[in-house]
């Protein structure tokens, strides 16, 4: 199987990488990355079960047909991706996803090659207290310019489905928790085992203590690509994926077994956050797929990794 993977020097691309074909050796796999975040180390001791190729290239700027060619389907992950500081550079993000993502999606439909599309569980912004793919559009109320973008690439993919041929699915993930070799720490999860391992304030949102959010073991995030790869399930529609729906109190519980001790900060923030709701994952659990991963162990990791980094500290 030949695989197109863009972004693939990030938090997740460099995880999906190495796990898609674990079990599956001989796959040829092209990672796509334009560098901007500089993640070499991303590259560094790749497996041996596959082959590899590397291209360093702008999504906007590069001929993608030559690469489609006898490609079985592309993982499309290249995003700016920090949906706090997407209020800054509001037109630079939405210029970039979308036109990268629309880009990829006309490439893959006049290759006739099936596309894997990641959106975010943060297009949801209904007061309903269980919220899935069937909501309306009254109900859908992105909480940032990221999470508009992402919802405008929906459409986007959508409606080439309908006219265009294209053949693809729609991932919205919740935020992603896990060690990779390209993991960031802008993200809930994250970013609190970072702070609380290196002695400083976890900051919460004011209001987000017991809101309920959805949260995605990034091994199963891998695994539900795997899982429409190996079954072929490309019929244009929309798929919650998220290992549970947890209150941001049951993170610092979390934490807390590893780390007793540590401040909150409360803070402000633009992000439209006094809402609490759980997303059903019923629609993707229909298909046949069981998240299996832990928060609580991905958490648990990540403190491991860090946790030397502050051995010889006072």
């Amino acid at each position: 199987m030949k695989i197109i993977v863009t972004g693939a020097l990030g938090h997740i691309g460099s995880e999906v990488v190495r796990k898609i074909s674990a079990d599956a050796p001989g796959w040829d796999i092209v990672m796509i990355d334009n560098m901007m975040t500089q993640r070499y180390c991303s590259l560094f001791n790749l497996p041996q079960h596959a082959r590899y190729r590397f291209i360093e290239a702008d999504l906007l700027k590069m001929d993608l047909r030559p690469l489609l060619e006898n490609a079985d389907a592309v993982i499309h992950l290249a995003a700016m991706t920090d949906a706090a500081s997407s209020f800054e550079n509001k037109d630079r993000l939405e210029h970039n996803n979308y036109n990268a993502t629309a880009r990829v999606a006309e490439a893959c439909a006049q290759a006739g090659c099936r596309m894997v599309h990641l959106s975010s569980t943060s297009v949801y912004g209904t007061q309903k207290d269980i919220v899935d793919e069937n909501c309306t559009e009254q109900e859908l109320a992105p909480q940032s310019p990221y999470a508009e973008t992402k919802l405008k690439e929906e459409r986007c993919l959508q409606k080439m489905g309908l006219s265009g041929g294209l053949r693809f699915v729609t991932f919205r993930f919740g935020t992603i928790c896990g060690t990779s070799p390209g993991m960031r720490f802008h993200t809930a999860v994250n970013k609190f085992c970072w702070q609380a391992v290196m002695g400083q304030p976890i900051t919460v949102w004011k209001t987000a203590l017991r809101q309920k959010r959805p949260y995605l073991d990034l091994h199963d995030a891998v695994a539900a690509m795997r899982f429409v790869l190996d079954r072929s399930i490309f019929d244009n529609r929309i798929y919650n994926v998220l290992t549970g729906n947890l209150a941001v109190q049951d993170i610092l519980d979390a934490i807390r077994v590893h780390i007793p001790k540590f401040d909150i900060e409360y803070v402000e923030t633009k992000i439209m956050n006094q809402l609490s709701y759980n997303v059903s994952d019923s629609r993707f659990a229909g298909m046949g797929f069981k998240a299996g991963g832990s928060i609580e162990k991905r958490i648990e990791d990540t403190i491991v990794l860090l946790r030397n980094a502050s051995s010889m500290k006072q």
